[in-house]
């Protein structure tokens, strides 16, 4: 074998350099990714959660505070975890419950799911609880078994609440297309919450120039790490986007009996402002609360809107 010359030794010696290189960054980054991981399995770990066998199977849920009951239906990418997060600041005065929708963290996901049977699942938790009757909120994807546990169960809500929902006619209500399902994974969305964070924030609905404030950069964060483990959420996540958001645009807004409030701000990137108006003037007696500014998250605006709740939920139906 002939020995290398000079600049072939030099190629060598630059390449096992750039390799050495790369497989450093590799491991220090694979290292990030499994630290993060772990911090995001101890802070599920870390709320307090129940099951509930169902006749769909295992429903996990959280609760939270004193007062009367609220039943909120999560959004898409939380569980009970990231439920009781969105509203623990909006409610303080009430016994929150949070039960994680299907396919989310400890909950089942039944052979053959449906937001009917969700909505009735919802029903069952509250018997097992011994509450007849609740306000109710849904949030963003949380919407369609928010709505239809409002039409299934009628008597058993005394308020229905949307936050920043999921309406027909939203970009949100549409099927997304099948190659979407890559993003919904902790490979795809940690290096971009890691090395792409406007970006990452963009996709849970903050808008350009937000967060503003330190308060609205904790919530913010608060709301964006409380996603991971990805890996714990994706068939729920994924029944949403491809099932039960699109659903929404087969709902009977018309026939909700129970007193609405929806909450919307104009600047919401990922749920329709007009929708959710349209979804105001369909459903009887609807109030709609429409803010100039806050995106998906409500970010500055939830003083706002913890006290047009307070008011709204003290009122009596009828």
């Amino acid at each position: 074998m002939t020995p290398p010359d000079g600049r072939t030794s030099r190629g060598w010696a630059g390449g096992l350099i750039a390799g050495g290189a790369l497989a450093s960054v590799a491991g220090v980054l694979g290292i990030a990714y499994v630290r993060h991981l772990v911090a995001a399995r101890k802070r599920v770990g870390a709320v307090t959660r129940h099951v509930m066998e169902s006749r769909c199977g295992a429903v996990e849920y959280a609760a939270h505070g004193a007062g009367e009951s609220v039943l909120v239906s999560h959004g898409i990418f939380q569980g009970c975890d990231g439920g009781l997060l969105s509203v623990r600041d909006l409610l303080p005065d009430r016994r929150i419950i949070v039960p994680s929708r299907f396919g989310y963290l400890g909950s089942v996901m039944p052979a053959e799911p449906s937001v009917a049977a969700q909505s009735d699942v919802f029903a069952e938790l509250l018997d097992h609880l011994g509450h007849h009757e609740v306000d109710v909120i849904g949030i963003s994807a949380g919407t369609s078994a928010a709505v239809q546990f409002t039409l299934r169960h009628p008597r058993r809500v005394r308020h229905l609440i949307i936050l920043s929902g999921n309406f027909p006619g939203s970009r949100t209500a549409r099927i997304p297309p099948r190659w979407a399902r890559w993003f919904y994974s902790d490979h795809a969305l940690w290096p971009l919450k890691a090395f792409a964070h406007p970006t990452f924030l963009r996709l849970l609905g903050v808008p350009p120039g937000f967060p503003r404030s330190a308060d609205e950069r904790r919530v913010a964060e608060e709301i964006s790490e409380s996603i991971f483990p990805v890996a714990w959420r994706r068939r729920g996540a994924v029944f949403d986007a491809y099932v039960a958001d699109p659903e929404i645009g087969t709902y009977d807004l018309e026939a909700i009996e129970a007193p609405t409030l929806i909450v919307h701000a104009a600047d919401d990137p990922l749920a329709s402002y007009d929708a959710a108006r349209d979804a105001a003037s369909r459903i009887p007696g609807a109030r709609l609360l429409g803010l100039d500014s806050g995106g998906h998250l409500l970010l500055g605006q939830r003083d706002r809107v913890k006290e047009v709740i307070a008011d709204f939920v003290e009122s009596r139906p009828g």
